[in-house]
């Protein structure tokens, strides 16, 4: 038995872990991948409020260093079942099985699949969700990006400095992202723009050879030779698990306002896995903090 429960190590969890032991919670995260969530893969953070430049590792490192210090345990297991309107909450794992008083759910949401031929065949073998990650391996190579957000946006300028040639696939004629981060990419001289297209099918045997591209005004169809594909079209949450206790809408995420509350008691939601106009690191963070805060309340 444990006052708090938090499934999710990303920005809101970890900040929630934060402001539950400075109120005196004794407070369990359990996460199923790695720490930082999203801002993990993220590769420069330029508009987090106070900070001018951030690498998102070394942010994520300093909010788990933090929540950790403060004596937030931090394990990493699966969540595989949730009894939310019992009392007390319990949760299972694949390591084992938790009690507790409250629960805050901040699971995030995983990149969103383009759903084409070749897309889950190849897989790790050229087809890539993290540009960070990932793109030290095409250095010197030519790569495609799918996407017109800010992560694409983002992505595509890391792969510049690393690929002799990025190309920049967007289903529309504007971008959705910042509009700065939008001229700094038209202005990078080796990424080149595609808009007004999709991704059909990606091919290759052994690793990724090729991407058919599709001009959606035109029609036309054109086989472009890359060595890997990124994508990034946005984010879909994972709160299947949670679907018969906790109201989703029609995307799939948390039907939960600015307080962060569910309907059922002791149970809270934040961070991206919740329906918002926004989600960002600042977002996720003002998430876990109210939710914290209210999970303190709540067991107080």
């Amino acid at each position: 038995m444990t006052d708090l429960i938090i499934i999710g190590a990303g920005c809101a969890g970890l900040t929630a872990a934060i402001y539950a032991q400075r109120a005196g919670l004794q407070t369990i995260l359990l996460e199923e991948n790695f720490y930082g969530g999203q801002i993990a893969l993220t590769n420069e953070i330029e508009n987090y409020p106070a900070i001018p430049s951030i690498t998102g590792p070394e942010l994520a490192q300093q909010l788990y260093g933090q929540a950790e210090s403060l004596g937030a345990q931090i394990r990493f297991e699966m969540v595989t079942q949730a009894e939310l309107t019992s009392h007390p909450k319990i949760i299972t794992t694949n390591v084992g099985r938790y009690e507790a008083k409250a629960v805050i759910v901040a699971n995030g949401a995983k990149r969103r699949k383009l759903g084409c031929p070749g897309e889950a065949e190849l897989s790790g073998r050229g087809v890539s969700y993290c540009a960070t990650c990932d793109g030290a391996f095409f250095r010197g190579k030519d790569v495609a990006i799918v996407g017109g957000g800010n992560t694409a946006l983002e992505d595509a300028l890391f792969l510049s400095n690393v690929c002799r040639t990025v190309f920049l696939i967007h289903r529309r004629d504007t971008f959705r992202g910042e509009k700065s981060l939008a001229e700094r990419v038209r202005q990078r001289e080796n990424i080149h723009l595609l808009y007004d297209s999709t991704v059909t099918e990606i091919r290759g045997d052994a690793a990724v050879s090729a991407a058919v591209i599709q001009n959606l005004k035109t029609g036309a169809q054109q086989e472009l030779p890359v060595s890997a594909v990124f994508i990034a079209i946005g984010l879909m949450p994972e709160n299947g698990i949670f679907s018969r206790q906790l109201p989703l809408d029609e995307n799939g995420y948390f039907l939960a306002g600015e307080d962060c509350k569910t309907p059922l008691a002791g149970v809270f939601v934040a961070g991206d896995c919740r329906t918002k106009p926004l989600r960002q690191i600042v977002t996720a963070a003002a998430d876990g903090a109210v939710a914290g805060y209210q999970a303190a309340s709540y067991i107080g």
